[in-house]
């Protein structure tokens, strides 16, 4: 299992042959688009419901996932079943609700299927999965830090502090440098930056551009293994 995910894989025996699901791209999915959710809410089996994608890539607290939100109704019970495109392709897995009652008000979220399948291929192969680990702790950069900088809006993330004898130290990253890219794809927000680190595994090579004191400087970075529960 990966609690990070909140997805595990289980091994299942049949004596008779069983079909599966398919797995849809996620990453093609819009605002808009129908959905269906099945699973066991409260106890009772196989319950479907039925609405839209409101939105993607939603942050609700959790580091690395970017959440489906769907108002198909979902309450406790539905976890772990699957959210379905309109022709039967799984889309995501149902995962969370947000609710101050404790039941459902129409806002749900899915673990999307890229994200799934990924987890899923790696806890098969190696009962594990592995994430990429830079050593920095970083911070949002405020308007005022933008302004500062030239930007004509806040983009990038500031490194507050970096971590002796971590991958960041050894490539020279350094306090108050500013993060604006990884392999060439924006950083934006601190989300962002650990997303994709955290997407390769340990011992990727990727290349991070930033700004030092207002100059553009590159810094190659080897990743080490993240720690379970990093200081």
């Amino acid at each position: 299992r990966d609690a990070k995910v909140d997805i595990a894989v289980l091994k299942v025996k049949s004596d008779t042959p069983l079909k599966a699901v398919k797995l849809a791209d996620s990453d093609k999915l819009k605002v808009g688009d129908w959905v269906i959710a099945v699973g066991n809410p409260f106890g009772l089996g196989g319950t479907a419901t039925a609405g839209i994608i409101s939105a993607y890539g939603r942050d609700i607290g959790e580091t690395f996932v970017d959440y489906i939100q769907i108002d198909a109704p979902i309450n406790r019970g539905n976890s772990g079943g699957p959210t379905f495109d309109i022709y039967g392709r799984v889309i995501g897995v149902n995962t969370a609700i947000f609710s101050p009652t404790g039941g459902s008000v129409g806002i749900g979220f899915a673990v999307p299927s890229e994200t799934a399948a990924k987890v899923v291929a790696e806890l098969a192969s190696g009962g594990k999965v592995e994430r990429g680990f830079l050593g920095v702790q970083i911070q949002p950069v405020t308007d005022d830090i933008a302004a500062a900088l030239g930007f004509d809006k806040a983009r990038g993330v500031l490194v507050s502090d970096v971590t002796a004898d971590t991958p960041a130290a050894k490539a020279g990253i350094t306090r108050g440098d500013i993060v604006v890219s990884v392999d060439g794809t924006e950083v934006n927000a601190p989300r962002d930056l650990t997303r994709m680190i955290a997407t390769d595994a340990p011992g990727a090579t990727v290349n991070l551009g930033l700004l030092r004191a207002g100059k553009p400087v590159d810094a190659t970075v080897t990743l080490a293994a993240r720690p379970e529960q990093p200081a």
